[in-house]
């Protein structure tokens, strides 16, 4: 008994130990040190408050619009600017990271499985700093400076800051989740009213209506490189959408990837390495070539230089420049080049998704129009019907504007203006800015002015917003988020005929009414009211080939209990 115990008892040391062996170089392999920063009086800087809209750290600024926006102005080194970004938006940073974690616990419910990812993710990113240039690590961990001690429970304040800018990459690997789903074009030449290279872009990134609620534009005067500007959110180092001053300008847009195997570049900061170092096409080009990136994705490179756009298609394995052969480029979520012509993954992303019919829905709008100004830009941009002005119902994925959008951005690079949108969408008044008076701003002409945009060249913002086909569509974005949670048993909720008839009237073309009430009545083992449903449900435009096809799965699987029933 004794040699058996001391046996058992060898065992119990020997799993512990390994155990802690592995624990050690699990923690050596996730713990990721800051860079080394040479000067850091900077860190002593203070931030100054002058009224409720307007502070300063140093030189540099933040300011509130009337319209919502806010507008950041951040010179110096790397480091410098980092903590001066994170001391300006300290409570935006705390705002922003907790409207993601919201997000993050909406999609992940399970704390189990939250804690799971938390270290899987941690460990994936472990060489995250190799593949990101040193100036950025040093402007990340500047803002990361000031971001609140609440969440280091994730990790960190550095690695987390880190990992954020991975999320863009993380959204679109997990497609399923339906985080991203951009829409841009471009035209140059006669295509436009003053025959110069006119740019338009939805961001559709969606993490909550929260997350979008404070738009940033980060004003960037670097020690090396370009001076640029890029909408984003605060904390936010990558570039999403942007324009420097010699009027190259950047969209990223998602394409499919599969699931990838190591962290690389994150897509939102070789965009700023572009965006900051590239004044051409071809300059752009060869700085997408030379990074690594862990997903793939089409960077939609509008020139002034070249006075015309192109598209950089990336994927881990290759990078390709595609141009079109007219005077107008459309960008979607597929690859459009011949470089992807056979690539696999391309091919069932054009077959099984919605970008090719936003694609067609974009290419429509423009067909045959010349002279096309901003105010027009904007309307294409705030487009929700489908082909042949199809109604699909408000929110559809297949709309270029599915009202999801964090931002939508009009650039004009040959007058250096862009024209953004405020909350909510595009729906908001969209505020014209010129690059060159913002980086000319002396301290006095900013404390005497209210507004920074140029008013008379705003675009109003769209009707739709005031019209009751909105108010309907709030009404149908409430209850479909009951039902939902009544579906899955989270919440207990009532499903009468006057909720049903309520529900269908507030957004009578979209398939996901039906999908939504299908699965309720199927939750509840009803088949045949479920089944009527999901046939509504097919006779709407369905985003998705794979949700079509799980739709009629379904009907099929309850139409056969039906029919062997006694």
């Amino acid at each position: 008994m004794k040699i058996k115990f001391r046996h058992i008892l060898l065992v119990i040391l020997a799993v512990f130990m390994i155990l802690i062996i592995v624990a050690v170089v699990y923690i050596r392999n996730i713990h990721i040190p800051p860079p080394d920063i040479k000067d850091t009086t900077c860190i002593q800087w203070q931030r100054t408050q002058v009224n409720d809209s307007l502070y300063f750290v140093g030189n540099n600024w933040l300011h509130r619009s009337p319209g919502g926006l806010w507008e950041v102005y951040l010179e110096g080194n790397a480091f410098e600017r980092g903590v001066a970004f994170g001391k300006l938006t300290r409570e935006l940073l705390e705002y922003q990271e907790d409207a993601f974690v919201e997000m993050i616990n909406q999609y992940v419910p399970s704390p189990s499985y939250l804690n799971f990812l938390r270290y899987f993710v941690a460990f994936f990113n472990r060489n995250l700093p190799e593949y990101i240039p040193e100036e950025y690590q040093q402007e990340i961990y500047g803002v990361s400076l000031s971001t609140s001690s609440r969440f280091d429970f994730i990790a960190p304040a550095y690695l987390r800051q880190l990992n954020y800018h991975a999320a863009h990459d993380i959204g679109h690997a997990l497609q399923n989740m339906n985080l991203v789903g951009c829409t841009s074009f471009a035209l140059w030449d006669n295509r436009t009213q003053d025959n110069q290279l006119l740019i338009g872009r939805n961001f559709d990134f969606h993490a909550g209506e929260r997350f979008a609620e404070n738009k940033l534009l980060c004003f960037v005067n670097p020690d090396t490189g370009y001076p640029f500007v890029m909408i984003g959110w605060a904390g936010m180092c990558g570039v999403l959408s942007g324009m420097n001053e010699k009027g190259l300008t950047v969209t990223i847009n998602a394409a499919k990837s599969g699931i990838p195997t190591s962290s690389a570049m994150p897509v939102s900061l070789l965009a700023r390495e572009i965006l900051q170092y590239a004044s051409t096409i071809q300059e752009a080009q060869r700085i997408a070539g030379k990074r690594q990136v862990f997903v793939s994705e089409s960077f939609l490179i509008g020139s002034l230089s070249d006075n015309k756009a192109a598209v950089i298609e990336k994927t881990p394995e290759k990078t390709a420049l595609y141009t079109s052969s007219g005077n107008q480029i459309v960008c979607t979520n597929h690859f459009q080049g011949k470089a992807f012509a056979d690539d696999a993954m391309n091919i069932e992303n054009i077959r099984e998704s919605d970008s090719p019919y936003r694609y067609a829905r974009v290419r429509e709008l423009l067909e045959g129009k010349s002279g096309v100004d901003e105010h027009l830009t904007a309307s294409i941009l705030r487009e929700t019907r489908g082909l042949n002005d199809k109604h699909i119902g408000y929110g559809n994925e297949k709309s270029i504007n599915q009202l999801i959008a964090h931002h939508s951005v009009i650039f004009h690079p040959s007058e250096k203006k862009f024209i953004v949108s405020t909350h909510p969408y595009q729906l908001g008044e969209m505020k014209a800015y010129r690059m060159d008076s913002i980086f000319t701003m002396t301290a006095d002409r900013l404390l005497q002015a209210k507004d920074l945009s140029y008013a008379a060249e705003n675009i109003p913002a769209d009707t739709l917003l005031y019209s009751i086909d909105y108010a309907h569509f709030l009404q149908y974005r409430q209850m479909r988020d009951s039902l939902k949670a009544g579906i899955s048993k989270k919440n207990e909720i009532t499903v009468d005929e006057s909720f049903r008839d309520r529900f269908i009237s507030s957004n009578p073309e979209m398939y996901d009414v039906y999908h939504l009430l299908g699965d309720w009545y199927e939750s509840r083992e009803e088949p045949d009211q479920a089944v009527s449903y999901w046939k509504m449900a097919l006779s709407k435009e369905i985003p998705r080939l794979r949700e079509k096809e799980n739709l009629e799965k379904k009907i099929q699987k309850h139409q056969n209990k039906v029919s062997i029933r006694p």
